[in-house]
């Protein structure tokens, strides 16, 4: 990966949909040359996707959260599946600590929150902490910063 292919996946980072034509001038190279560098990217495994970033409020999920759970390692099995089919949650990490999962989710109500986290609590216990605002949303990683 040269500054170039850095380039690439800083302005695919701020904007997925930026046309090639666009990115092919930033870089200065041809469309061709950008699509076959993209492409590149992808089959090597450092693009996994494009997605659209939806505000969670206007679509009325006006709750978010952090769960930490505590998950013991025999029961993985039945919860990664578990957490997996839930359409609430966001993310869910396996961290470190005294707890070891944590789980971004969002939902309209509080009532619903607290029915999901009774429903967790056959994993484990819990700790949750509701979102009061957000100074820095999700955002790409620094792919200029990155020493080759």
């Amino acid at each position: 990966m040269d500054m170039i292919d850095r380039k690439i996946l800083t302005i695919l980072q701020e904007n997925a949909r930026t046309p090639l034509k666009v990115i092919a001038e930033q870089v200065f190279l041809s469309s061709p040359a950008v699509s076959a560098r993209i492409e590149r990217l992808e089959e090597a495994g450092l693009i996994t996707g494009y997605q659209a970033q939806i505000s969670y409020q206007a679509m009325g999920y006006q709750i978010k959260a952090f769960i930490n759970l505590e998950v013991e390692p025999s029961q993985k099995p039945e919860f990664y599946p578990y957490i997996a089919s839930c359409p609430n949650v966001m993310e869910c990490n396996c961290v470190t600590g005294d707890y070891s999962m944590l789980i971004k989710v969002c939902f309209r109500t509080t009532q619903e929150l607290d029915q999901f986290i009774n429903q967790l609590h056959r994993f484990g216990r819990t700790r949750t902490q509701i979102v009061f605002s957000t100074s820095v949303e999700h955002r790409g990683i620094p792919a200029m910063a990155v020493e080759e």
